[in-house]
């Protein structure tokens, strides 16, 4: 029986075409259109428009407001749920764990549906912000994302570091501050990059709660729904750069982190 092997160039066929068909026509679709007019001029009054609008920026800064107060709301709430969890003595920590899960199972319609319903009660008797509404809505969606990435981190941590600090005269707060929650970095950077990237642009959960608040996701659904593509396509380009900008130092700040915890040590 003939065997076939293939080399490595070969099996990164499939996803070099994925790569291609999937993130680079789009986003050169997306280039296209934010830097031409109509006329297929190159232009970058689009560029200068978004920064010169009050509008645009008044939602560029909302966005960010509800991302960076869900963000830490949701890490606020994880972190010590993740904690309690990992360092539990429970034989069914697990089984605690997909209850916190388990949300995330249920249609995302239904589930927001029913916080809808809550609010409106609360609502009656407190006076409630659309803004607070935006961030409870936002955290309810999105904290599985912060506790499962805290969890994993904390729970693989080695234990003879802790004992090592206990041994070297730390108590238990000094060995968190120094040895837990260094090394846990890596997993607090990823559950924000999970909640905050993801909070600024999904309009859904605020369309369903109140269908009058904006940010940048129905901003650029604003634009397309009126078939001005080329300034829905600048401000993605926009936002583009400024989740690379956060991805690229939210990973150096994770490094940066855990080795600090090493050394301290």
């Amino acid at each position: 029986m003939r065997k076939f092997s293939f080399s490595r160039k070969q099996l990164a066929i499939p996803y070099a075409v994925f790569l291609l068909c999937f993130v680079a026509a789009p986003l050169a679709v997306l280039i296209y259109y934010g830097f031409t007019t109509s006329s297929g001029r190159f232009t970058l009054d689009h560029m200068t428009g978004f920064f010169t609008d009050p509008n645009t920026l008044g939602t560029l800064f909302y966005s960010l407001g509800v991302a960076f107060v869900t963000t830490l709301s949701c890490l606020l709430l994880a972190y010590p749920t993740a904690y309690i969890l990992a360092h539990s003595r429970l034989k069914n920590k697990s089984v605690m764990l997909m209850a916190f899960v388990m949300p995330m199972w249920i249609n995302f319609s239904l589930r927001i549906t029913a916080l809808k319903e809550i609010l409106s009660l609360l609502e009656g008797n407190l006076a409630l912000h659309p803004f607070f509404n935006a961030v409870i809505g936002m955290t309810y969606d999105f904290l599985p994302f912060m506790i499962l990435p805290i969890y994993n981190t904390i729970v693989k941590l080695d234990e003879s570091l802790i004992e090592a600090s206990r041994d070297l005269g730390a108590n238990e707060l000094q060995s968190f501050l120094k040895i837990t929650l260094p090394l846990s970095l890596p997993g607090v950077i990823s559950g924000v990059s999970m909640v905050f990237l993801p909070a600024m642009t999904n309009y859904v959960v605020l369309d369903m709660l109140y269908n009058s608040t904006f940010i940048m996701g129905s901003l650029i659904g604003s634009y397309f729904s009126a078939y001005n593509w080329h300034g829905g396509s600048m401000i993605a380009l926009i936002l583009l750069v400024i989740i690379c900008i956060f991805t690229l130092l939210t990973n150096g700040t994770g490094d940066e982190g855990a080795n600090r915890g090493g050394v301290l040590l």
